[in-house]
């Protein structure tokens, strides 16, 4: 009989954050698959926990996930465990919780501190409707076409980010979101000098160019107002005719009808007078 994954979530910051269930199955697991065997081993030591560790990072996980798979189908269970937080969220893990599902191993969630989930509450912005990014891509161009795809996105976005490359991001999201949107930039939480500093991306830019990045960092950025995108989105449809428009949302792919309704949705008219639009314009170019 396989034996059991268990996603242990362990401190982001204050080690008595750690939930007794925690505790108690890094214990009774059989091994401990850690991000980091030296950073862990502190948590260990400081909860008296003796199971054996191994490394289980985004260099070997591939590879070590096989093998870790090969212990739980042979009955073994298994802790697996990041340096702070949740496995696989924005950290080693997704790979071999995959592996699991398809080989039918079990995997159970022990939950604990998210520095996502953390920030988000200290905010103050909207929590109602969130979506979390992570961290950015290193690469430019994926970078850039990231905040391209969210620069209209009205729900509050979170991202990840470390202190050497803070400023350098910060001046991105103001050029792709302005320099009035809010932010909230929460550092070191659960630690004695926790932080939130609420104000804009602007404000951040300038604040951070004087003032250097220590600890690590949590940007929580209000989602763009819904009315402003209304406005931006009517002002381009108002500049088109009809037919332009209907043309505007065939040319995403869409058929004729979907791009008939999409049109009179974004004009607030009916489909039946998009369609008495765009026949009188076929009568009147037939006309010339």
């Amino acid at each position: 009989m396989a034996g059991t994954l268990f996603l242990v979530g362990t401190p982001i910051g204050n080690l008595e954050d750690m939930t007794m269930r925690a505790v108690r199955i890094l214990k009774e697991a059989d091994l401990i698959a850690a991000e980091d065997t030296r950073t862990s081993r502190r948590l260990m030591d400081a909860y008296g926990i003796t199971t054996p560790l191994t490394s289980y990072h985004k260099f070997n996980e591939e590879e070590k996930g096989e093998a870790l798979l090969h212990r739980l189908l042979n009955g073994e269970n298994i802790a697996l465990i990041t340096d702070a937080g949740m496995p696989a969220i924005s950290d080693p893990g997704e790979i071999l919780v995959r592996r699991c599902h398809e080989c039918h191993v079990t995997v159970a969630s022990v939950p604990g501190p998210s520095a996502c989930v953390t920030a988000l509450a200290l905010s103050g912005q909207d929590t109602r409707r969130f979506v979390f990014e992570g961290f950015l891509p290193q690469d430019n161009r994926e970078k850039k076409k990231t905040l391209e795809r969210n620069a209209d996105e009205t729900r509050t976005m979170i991202f990840y980010e470390a202190p050497h490359r803070l400023l350098r991001t910060l001046t991105a999201l103001t050029e792709a979101f302005g320099e009035d949107r809010g932010i909230s930039i929460c550092r070191e939480l659960t630690k004695r000098y926790e932080e939130v500093l609420s104000m804009t991306l602007g404000e951040a830019c300038a604040y951070y160019t004087e003032q250097e990045p220590r600890g690590e960092y949590v940007l929580v950025i209000a989602g763009k107002d819904p009315e402003q995108l209304a406005g931006e989105k009517a002002a381009v449809w108002e500049a088109m005719d009809i037919p332009s428009h209907v043309a505007h949302y065939e040319a995403q792919g869409l058929s004729r009808k979907d791009a008939m309704k999409a049109a009179a949705q974004d004009r607030g008219l009916k489909k039946r007078d998009i369609y008495k639009a765009l026949l009188e314009a076929e009568e009147e170019e037939q006309s010339l």
